[in-house]
């Protein structure tokens, strides 16, 4: 009986040797598969991870604080090039990749996960390509080197939190097919000092631009129809605004806390 209990504990501690081995590697892995059709290549001399294959990427999520991405090294990840063909970026793809600072998105994209960069500290610009028409909810949260964004002319509407906390942006243009800005779209953005709203929006969600502290303009066209709650509170450099007669309702302290409003 001793000599089985010997033997048992022998096989335990053998197969828990090769299951921390096989985490190791895993965990130190340089390339794999992020999609059926996708793959992965991290090049950990130069930090560039390339996204190559055809068809979307897979969503990823969090398991108590910790995203399930396959790639390791996050924090040393400063380029990301994504190949023609592929069509989709993940639900945080890329997020808390602190030093990353270079992102290539081929015209193949059409979509771009929640939370794909939010928190990518060290981003400083961001083009999307007009094919994209679906832009997640804090795509871009917490960027807060972020100064300057080239919106795709295929979205349709800025999701909630997409800009949140963008601490550098100065300014954004909105493409003509926009018909919506979401809740806290742009909230905590105090480097932003104007905006232009074209034609084509009809409603400006709740908190949306809240904290702009640095927005001293904004033109809001007649095709609004509705300011949502505190959508522009804490806009303490705002000068002036005009609301036209197509507005037909304002938010609670939509304007609360906009001291320089004359």
């Amino acid at each position: 009986m001793r000599k089985l209990k010997t033997l048992l504990v022998l096989l335990l501690t053998l197969g828990l040797a090769v299951l921390f081995s096989t985490a190791a590697l895993a965990d130190d892995a340089t390339s794999g598969t992020c999609g059926d059709n996708v793959t992965w290549t991290l090049d950990t001399n130069t930090g560039i991870l390339t996204i190559s294959g055809t068809g979307e990427m897979t969503d990823y999520s969090t398991h108590i604080g910790v995203i399930e991405t396959p790639w390791a090294w996050m924090q040393e990840i400063t380029t990301v090039v994504i190949t023609n063909g592929v069509t989709s970026i993940g639900d945080r793809a890329f997020c808390g990749c602190t030093g990353l600072t270079n992102v290539t998105i081929p015209n193949s994209v059409v979509s771009i996960g929640e939370w794909a960069f939010s928190s990518c500290s060290s981003l400083t610009d961001i083009t999307i390509p007009n094919s994209v028409t679906d832009l997640g909810r804090g795509a871009f949260y917490e960027c807060s080197s972020l100064s300057s964004v080239t919106l795709s002319n295929s979205i349709t509407s800025i999701s909630s939190s997409a800009f949140k906390y963008c601490s550098s942006l100065e300014s954004v243009t909105i493409p003509e097919t926009v018909t919506s800005i979401g809740i806290s779209a742009f909230m905590g953005c105090s480097s932003l000092t104007s905006v232009a709203i074209p034609d084509s929006v009809i409603s400006i969600g709740d908190s949306a631009f809240i904290q702009c502290s640095s927005l001293t303009s904004v033109t809001i066209p007649d095709s609004v129809t509705s300011i949502g709650y505190q959508a522009f509170y804490g806009c303490s450099s705002l000068t002036s605004v005009t609301i036209p007669d197509s507005v037909t309702s304002i938010g609670y302290q939509a304007f609360y806390g906009c001291s320089s409003l004359t």
